[in-house]
């Protein structure tokens, strides 16, 4: 039995080719070479084969019976390589190139969050690509989806804009706390009591929550105004004012005492988290990978996010 080689199926491409185009002269600029080599290629095939392939002279060039046995099985072989490759490819398929992504600042303390899942998930695929991540307010992170500096942006979005994909995620519990120099820490108080000290007191608030911190507070304004989670906590750490913070996240404060939660359950606020994406843009395959893996880590009942999805 013969034992094919690279060289060999080198050979074969040749050979297919020859007959393809008709004979050797006319296969040479297929083959980019010259008659002389393709001559020599020729009898090294029909060396290793031992028959003779083909016939060419005067009359013209032809197979041999053994010529057309052994080109139906070329191509026979050929073409089982080239579905071999094109299977390998797929299950061998890697995704390469830039994600960039947005994230609402201060999740990193959430359990509920699939964002390290999700990644950890996708980058064990083996993927060549290259992270980049980009921390800011919800209205920041729609703006660079929609001019397309991100593929995609997770938070809360109180206010869907057109020409985005809004596909919810996960939610998150934000409770009311004060710090340790604030009177209703030393003297916490209850029902219509709180409501009134509430009243007294300055408040901050995130400007994309503004209106639902107000309300539930029932607060005509705020006294202070934050666009992230970190510059809201250092202002109840002051004792100077009450706001709402992520429970997750002010979870190390309460625990030292430097922080407390006041009516945990009357005071608190659920955000949805929602994966936002670019409307009516083909995403491309390093986006659609990483948004399976999100789908399969969230706490969405298992739904599919897609992006165009309105």
């Amino acid at each position: 039995m013969i034992q094919l080689h690279d060289v060999d199926l080198k050979l074969l491409r040749v050979f297919a080719t020859i007959v393809k185009c008709g004979g050797f002269s006319a296969a040479q600029a297929a083959l980019n070479s010259g008659q002389s080599t393709i001559s020599e290629q020729m009898a090294h095939l029909e060396a290793r084969l031992g028959v003779k392939l083909c016939q060419r002279g005067r009359s013209g060039f032809r197979l041999t019976e053994q010529g057309v046995a052994v080109h139906e099985a070329t191509l026979r072989l050929l073409a089982a390589v080239e579905n071999f490759c094109m299977d390998a490819d797929v299950l061998k398929q890697q995704i390469s190139g830039r994600l960039n992504l947005g994230i609402i600042d201060s999740t990193i303390t959430d359990p509920d969050s699939p964002i390290p899942q999700t990644t950890q998930r996708f980058v064990s695929r083996g993927h060549d690509v290259h992270l980049n991540v980009y921390i800011g307010s919800p209205a920041e992170l729609e703006e660079r989806v929609l001019d397309g500096r991100l593929h995609l942006a997770v938070g809360h979005f109180p206010i869907h804009v057109s020409g985005l994909c809004y596909s919810r995620i996960y939610q998150e519990v934000s409770g009311l706390f004060c710090g340790r120099r604030h009177p209703l820490d030393s003297h916490p108080a209850e029902g219509a009591e709180l409501l009134r000290q509430i009243g007294n007191s300055r408040i901050v608030v995130r400007g994309y929550m503004q209106d639902q911190e107000l309300d539930l507070l029932r607060v005509d304004k705020a006294a202070a105004t934050v666009d992230n989670i970190e510059a809201l906590a250092i202002l109840i750490i002051s004792g100077a004012y009450l706001g709402f913070l992520p429970v997750h996240f002010a979870a190390q404060w309460v625990k030292t005492g430097d922080m407390r939660q006041l009516a945990a359950t009357e005071l608190r606020l659920i955000s949805p988290f929602d994966v936002v994406t670019r409307r009516g843009v083909t995403p491309p395959p390093i986006l659609r990978a990483f948004l399976e893996d999100l789908s399969a880590c969230s706490r969405n009942g298992g739904h599919s996010i897609s992006p165009g999805r309105p």
